[in-house]
């Protein structure tokens, strides 16, 4: 596992806010230069630390389509290696480790059923899923408050 000093958590944190910020906005932000914020980017990559960037989208701006959550079980201690392809996989837009039956709660939004079929075809040749269950969301009943 790699090692962050308060350097790299502030720019993850910075990151996680905004991960389109410029560099040069970075470096000023953390007092350090354009090229050390490109090493430490870089280096969290390689490292595993940084896995992708996304786009989050406001719940109203989400237009159609259908939301599915996937329950992952994973063969020994391929979690690390599961958890790093899905957060490549487009459909994935929140993945989530559990206790008890299941290791992972994958979060998928898609446009179609042919598209979750697609989705979920990708999703089960990664090496080290054992078993999966999916669930399809067809109504909110309640969200958030009292």
């Amino acid at each position: 596992m790699h090692s962050l000093d308060a350097t790299d958590q502030q720019l993850l944190a910075l990151l996680r806010h905004n991960a389109r910020e410029s560099i040069a906005t970075l470096a000023t932000r953390l007092g350090v230069s354009r090229a050390t914020v490109t090493n430490r980017l870089r280096r969290l990559e390689d490292a595993g630390v940084i896995v992708g960037y996304t786009v989050r989208l406001r719940p109203e701006a989400e237009t159609g389509g259908l939301r599915a959550w996937m329950s992952i079980a994973i063969e020994g201690n391929d979690a690390r290696r599961v958890s790093a392809s899905l957060l490549g996989e487009p459909a994935v837009q929140a993945l989530h480790a559990t206790n008890g039956q299941w290791d992972l709660l994958a979060e998928l939004q898609v446009r179609s059923l042919p598209e979750l079929s697609q989705a979920l075809e990708r999703i089960r040749l990664i090496k080290g899923i054992r078993h999966s269950e999916t669930s399809i969301h067809l109504e909110t009943l309640r969200a958030g408050g009292v």
